[in-house]
């Protein structure tokens, strides 16, 4: 639950420090980062769910993550169709938890805690 809290920190921190976005802006350099962060928490519901986590964390860390970047319309519905893909692609493939899934977790894990660092880095104040 500590690399939960430190994930979810971190991602919370970086979308309260970068600026908001215009409506004509062109896609800010950190964007991609964020969505493929909302596909990792999405993988992350299913797998520790199916490995014996019960719950919504990591539901709820996209909900902040959501609620922190406050987005347009058009961009909420690029995170969301990016965690219902991290969550669909592995639904299809696991129906029970095993070693592989448990590998997964993992990288899955510094994954998400890479992605919140370096878009921290780059582009946090």
């Amino acid at each position: 639950m500590r690399r939960t809290s430190l994930i979810l920190a971190l991602a919370l921190a970086v979308s309260a420090a970068l600026p908001a976005r215009p409506a004509f802006a062109v896609e800010a350099p950190f964007e991609a980062g964020l969505i493929r962060l909302a596909e990792v928490l999405g993988s992350l519901h299913f797998l520790r769910n199916l490995c014996g986590e019960k719950g919504d964390d990591w539901r709820g860390q996209m909900e902040k993550l959501l609620e922190s970047e406050n987005p347009d319309s058009e961009r909420r519905a690029r995170f969301i169709a990016s965690f219902n893909r991290g969550y669909r692609s592995f639904s299809e493939s696991y129906k029970r938890c095993t070693p592989s899934a448990t590998e997964a977790i993992n990288r899955y894990m510094k994954e998400g805690e890479a992605l919140t660092r370096d878009i921290a880095s780059r582009y946090g104040n």
